[in-house]
């Protein structure tokens, strides 16, 4: 008899849903329309992968935990360093068990299994998979400082702090030591001096 995909059905309409909440820290940057929960998710899945290859971890595995970092922010939402002094933080395990009901439990408690990993950093996969949030948060936060959101650098500066691996604070200073644009003059054989 095929397992009941109905709550898995569910759960990929619920994980749209981020595709559309906006990450709030930046609206105290000044960001009028910040980035979604799911692009942070897809570039820290990302940057997750590459920390682990050059940490010599599992890079499908660190991208895995990265991926699904986030998820519970379906139920809770996108709650900021300054609403957390004040909200009762949700426990990202017990939403995600909340999250899961239902589904085939070969799939639900391999999520259940994943979330608690990247929550206690208990492998080297989810050390690399929680420095490229931090990384990923720098880096939009550059991009968000080259748009004229200056408040940014609190974000920047913060989220450098925070990183612990050589493989994640090495990228940090070369993001730092460019313009986001480099790569494309670089691309199209600009020189510096062809910058507007």
């Amino acid at each position: 008899m095929a397992d009941d995909l109905s709550a898995v059905a569910g759960f990929l309409y619920e994980a749209g849903t981020l595709k559309h909440t906006r990450r709030t820290g930046w609206w105290m940057a000044g960001v009028n329309d910040p980035e979604s929960v799911a692009a942070h998710s897809w570039r820290t899945s990302l940057i997750a992968s590459i920390i682990a290859k050059l940490e010599g971890a599992d890079p499908a595995r660190a991208a895995f935990l990265a991926v699904w970092h986030d998820t519970q922010e379906t139920r809770t939402g996108d709650v900021n360093h300054l609403g957390k002094k004040y909200a009762t933080s949700a426990d990202p395990v017990a939403v995600t068990a909340d999250q899961t009901l239902g589904m085939p439990e070969r799939l639900a408690s391999a999520i259940h299994e994943l979330v608690a990993e990247y929550e206690a950093k208990d492998s080297p996969e989810a050390v690399c998979a929680r420095d490229a949030d931090k990384l990923e948060c720098m880096l939009q936060g550059i991009e968000y400082k080259a748009q004229g959101h200056a408040h940014a650098q609190r974000w920047i500066d913060n989220s450098r702090a925070r990183l612990t691996t050589e493989t994640g604070q090495r990228p940090a200073d070369e993001l730092l030591g460019q313009d986001p644009l480099d790569w494309l003059r670089t691309v199209l054989g600009e020189t510096p001096d062809d910058a507007p």
